[in-house]
């Protein structure tokens, strides 16, 4: 843990404020849940994702979808990438969401895109991306809440995202939201 310098009271009802730099930084938006952690005299903020909190299942998820469509499989939550299967998957491990991706999550629909019949392809991480020539992206919606998403890529010339992988996205993401019902 890193020390910013930075010292807030606790009000009377036990509420204490985030400076609006350390939420930017974070990613941290109203509305968003936080886990607490103790240690000894230590108290710890953490953004709770509930994905991440299945990570087992997610991650095995992620390996089925890889190998039952054949493309890159990607799920995320609403800040980065939680797991990747398939070529390519080093150069998103990890890594934080676009804001165009976040976009995608906010608006709650899905994104089919194949750059050889014109369209736009979203970038997943707003760092060094590889080549992709198609994409489904389908977000994890339980109980309302937007809770990341699922991803099929190609990076294939002249690939076209077909139905079935379409359909499989959007499979997976009902599995995994699913979870949370």
């Amino acid at each position: 843990m890193k020390a910013t310098g930075i010292v807030r009271r606790i009000d009377e009802l036990g509420r204490v404020v985030i400076p609006k730099e350390i939420r930017r930084t974070l990613r941290i938006r109203e509305g968003d849940p936080l886990e607490l952690f103790t240690d000894r005299d230590e108290l710890m903020l953490k953004k709770y994702s509930p994905i991440a909190s299945i990570e087992k299942f997610s991650e095995g998820t992620a390996k089925s979808l890889n190998e039952q469509s054949g493309y890159l499989a990607v799920i995320c939550d609403t800040d980065g990438v939680l797991h990747a299967f398939g070529q390519g998957k080093r150069a998103l491990a990890n890594k934080t969401l676009s804001d165009e991706m976040t976009e995608i999550l906010r608006s709650r629909r899905s994104y089919l895109a194949n750059r050889s019949e014109g369209g736009e392809i979203v970038p997943l991480t707003g760092e060094g991306e590889l080549t992709v020539t198609a994409q489904v992206i389908v977000p994890i919606v339980a109980g309302g809440d937007c809770l990341g998403a699922v991803a099929l890529l190609s990076q294939e010339e002249g690939a076209t995202m077909e139905a079935t992988s379409v359909k499989l996205a959007r499979l997976t993401a009902d599995i995994i939201a699913n979870q949370f019902v």
